[in-house]
């Protein structure tokens, strides 16, 4: 059996990265995949085998915990956009699509607080952040926004501070966790790291 990593000292066979891709390739986004056997082929297992040992970190906690996925909220709620999704990170985000990894978010987040200042401050800085957009006049033209007054908008920057600050919370939690967890084989390093010889930049 030949093995990629070890999760708690459990493997992760390389049939498992084999079995992730073929599923990768036989998707709607195959046409934009690099070629197997490659350079950026190899990046891709790479980043597939950094997905899997992460499912392997979330459910060793969540068994250490005693979470199931019971009642886990819903992907959009964690990741409701783009910019969320890449302030997380590929991985952290891909291992959010289950509902084991979101109740385990759930868990390891529910101590993250926002302060009062932090709110004001944020308001501060971005008065339009919340602005109802102006509607268009007949001719095409939009009026000025307006800055909302804070104490109307007060619960809404709130919500989005501290959706950010658990967002950052378990993306540090997940690579402390990996960190501490985690032992890959040559040929499966983590796809940033400068020692493995397919990272390079090219133009």
């Amino acid at each position: 059996m030949s093995v990629c990593a070890k999760v708690a000292g459990e493997p992760v066979l390389v049939s498992e990265i084999d079995e992730r891709e073929a599923m990768v390739r036989a998707g709607n986004l195959a046409s934009a995949l690099p070629r197997e056997g490659t350079s950026e082929g190899r990046q891709l297992r790479r980043w597939l085998t950094q997905l899997v040992v992460a499912e392997r970190v979330v459910a060793v906690e969540a068994a250490a915990r005693g979470i199931d996925s019971a009642g886990a909220v819903s992907e959009d709620e964690l990741l409701p956009d783009m910019a969320a999704r890449l302030e997380i990170g590929s991985v952290a985000a891909a291992a959010l699509a289950t509902p084991l990894a979101r109740a385990v978010f759930t868990e390891v987040t529910r101590s993250v607080e926002i302060s009062d200042d932090d709110v004001v401050a944020y308001h501060t800085r971005n008065p339009l952040r919340f602005a109802v957009k102006p509607q268009v006049g007949q001719q095409g033209w939009r009026a000025k926004p307006v800055p909302p007054e804070f104490g109307d908008v007060r619960d809404q920057i709130a919500a989005h501070l501290l959706a950010a600050a658990r967002r950052r919370a378990f993306r540090l939690w997940l690579d402390v966790r990996c960190a501490e967890l985690v032992e890959l084989a040559p040929g499966y390093e983590h796809p940033g790291d400068p020692r493995q010889p397919d990272n390079t930049h090219r133009h």
